[in-house]
């Protein structure tokens, strides 16, 4: 039994790296972006869309892998992610021209849309209902812990090159996939896609799973990953912008303040997350953080003083990052064994889809009012706040289970 535990956290382990990993080769380019748009001449404009190719990729393939996923296996989906996001880590670091720097984020996105559907469905697999709450804190905390060291470490590696960074991420990347291939098992049983092959052939297309997450068992839960992703994304994207043209703060300022509110999230996700959901629940932790992030959002507009500013950030950080794993959990204990992929996969979806409209709306209402994207921000998540109230008290029965009560009839 003690064998088979320490095999299982030593799984959990390599997941935790995987996911890790993705998010350092993310967050560790921050730094030496401006220098690589000097050096490559390229315009403001074309690093935006560099970045919105990344979510787009993402967001159109995520509800493919996640289907994909419950077909063939999760082992081999974050294989497929690791090398794909190794190649494109490399790609974008030779890259010589613009057609080259698109391929490679194009190709990130792909990998990154087989990675994080791949591990959440591997976690959920591993873990009883009772650890799952515990084991998405952690892989919350392992998102957060790239963005936190991943931009430090990219400064260090900008002093020997500016596109040192991508190739160290290439090959942690290359690293990361070949022990996931050494070490990894499956955990979906193989007889699984025959148990339910209309299921698995469903979810082969992007229009099928969109529209099966919009079934009241899931539609609620998605809307708010959106509302999640969308949030986030304003704030960080506009943080720097707004706090430069109204405070005059220094990039080590505005580093300082990203850093320790990392810090704080992380530390308060690995310590107090599974506490809390024992205590309160997801949906109660859910309407709880969206509503301080309304009200922190306003709040942010109205503050000045740099200790004040530093101690909204961090607790509108440790909101969000206490809300991206109690959604997590939440849509993992709502879907069955032969749904974990999809969920994950819409998961991604939405986070996308996020990803990709907040930045841009956040920066279309910054040239307007440099308050407007926080309050903007702010409407969007006190909407999803009022949709929790439409989540019934007990889960709608899993697509699967109504299929199969259904053929039983007949």
């Amino acid at each position: 039994m003690k064998k088979q535990e320490k095999k299982q956290k030593t799984v959990f382990i390599i997941l935790l790296s995987n996911i890790f990993i993705a998010f350092l080769g993310i967050g560790l380019i921050i730094p030496v972006m401006p220098s690589f748009m000097d050096a490559m001449h390229l315009s403001g404009q074309t690093m935006g869309y560099l970045v919105a190719t990344f979510a787009a990729a993402q967001f159109l393939m995520s509800p493919l892998t996640g289907g994909w996923i419950d077909r063939f296996g999760r082992k081999k989906a974050i294989i497929i992610g690791l090398f794909f996001f190794s190649i494109s880590e490399l790609i974008f670091g030779l890259g010589t021209n613009i057609g080259m720097l698109y391929f490679s984020r194009i190709l990130g996105g792909v990998g990154a849309a087989f990675i994080m559907p791949g591990a959440t469905a591997y976690v959920a697999d591993i873990t009883t209902v009772e650890e799952r709450p515990k084991a998405m804190g952690y892989v919350s905390a392992a998102i957060s812990t790239g963005f936190i060291i991943g931009p430090g470490i990219g400064g260090f590696l900008a002093t020997y090159g500016v596109r040192t960074p991508f190739f160290f991420a290439a090959v942690v990347a290359f690293l990361a996939c070949i022990s996931s291939l050494l070490m990894l098992s499956e955990t979906m049983p193989r007889e699984q896609s025959a148990e339910n092959p209309a299921h698995t052939q469903e979810n082969t297309g992007f229009i099928s799973d969109v529209k099966k997450s919009f079934h009241p068992l899931y539609l609620i839960a998605f809307v708010i990953v959106f509302v999640l992703s969308f949030g986030l994304s304003v704030y960080e994207t506009i943080f720097s912008l707004f706090t430069d043209h109204r405070f005059g703060y220094t990039a080590q300022d505005i580093a300082m303040i990203f850093t320790i509110s990392s810090i704080v999230g992380l530390i308060v996700q690995v310590s107090m997350f599974g506490k809390m959901v024992k205590v309160l629940g997801e949906k109660k932790l859910i309407q709880l953080c969206l509503v301080a992030g309304v009200l922190l959002a306003v709040v942010s507009t109205m503050v000045s003083n740099f200790f004040i500013v530093l101690a909204v950030t961090c607790a509108i950080f440790l909101a969000f990052d206490l809300l991206r794993p109690a959604l997590t959990t939440l849509l993992s204990k709502t879907a069955d064994d032969q749904e974990q992929g999809f969920v994950a996969g819409m998961n991604s979806t939405y986070t996308s889809l996020g990803n990709i409209i907040g930045p841009a709306m956040g920066g279309l209402l910054f040239d307007w009012n440099i308050n407007f994207p926080y309050l903007f921000a702010a409407i969007i998540m006190a909407i999803g706040f009022g949709m929790t109230f439409k989540w019934k008290n007990k889960h709608v029965q899993p697509l699967n289970h109504i299929k199969s009560s259904e053929r039983q009839r007949i």
